[in-house]
């Protein structure tokens, strides 16, 4: 079974659109694209080359149409980019002329690619896709890079269709920038309990 590892950098409110450029998705009228800009330094950078090292995408649609545009031109700042497989949930795409790309249109065939032989699959970005994996309780861990700003508006990592469930930090780092960098890995069911409800 392949591991599902899901990448996002947010905002303090959860906001996950348009991290990297004002350009990359204005869409909904979005208008802080680049937000993560001033919170580069030296620590996010060497987590960041431990981050992208090459492994299969899971990608959703408009997460693959901004890498297709972007990647193949800059190859050299993420190392392996165009030789991984690359998988895109659409039902609109079928072709792309970026190499070792293939096209899911379902679920089910996530589900069949998770439990298929190969390495790990990383999601980056994708907030539509991760909503889809997480209401069928399909990632295995996060790599949140939460960062010390809200936005209010915009697409957010997060809905009210996640099947309820536990992790554990396994890595965690705060850069002099103030991102918290977090690791966490599935730990089975939510518990619940009574705070300060126990025998002396």
């Amino acid at each position: 079974m392949r591991k599902i590892t899901v990448l996002a950098f947010l905002t303090l409110d959860g906001v996950m659109q348009a991290p990297g450029a004002p350009e990359e998705d204005t869409s909904g009228g979005f208008r802080y694209g680049g937000w993560t800009a001033p919170y580069s330094d030296e620590v996010s950078g060497r987590l960041m080359q431990k981050l992208m090292e090459p492994a299969d995408l899971l990608l959703g649609r408009k997460t693959f149409e901004i890498f297709e545009s972007y990647w193949p031109k800059h190859a050299g700042h993420w190392p392996g980019i165009n030789e991984v497989r690359k998988y895109t949930l659409s039902n609109t795409l079928n072709k792309s002329d970026w190499q070792n790309t293939a096209f899911l249109t379902s679920v089910t065939e996530i589900e069949n690619l998770k439990n298929s032989e190969g390495g790990d699959l990383k999601v980056w970005g994708s907030s539509k896709l991760v909503q889809l994996l997480l209401k069928h309780d399909l990632v295995d861990e996060f790599w949140l890079n939460i960062h010390p700003v809200i936005l209010g508006n915009g697409k957010k990592l997060f809905d009210n269709d996640s099947i309820p469930a536990a992790f554990k930090v396994m890595e965690s780092h705060v850069t002099p920038s103030g991102v918290v960098m977090v690791n966490y890995k599935r730990a089975g069911e939510v518990i619940t309990g009574t705070v300060g409800n126990q025998e002396a």
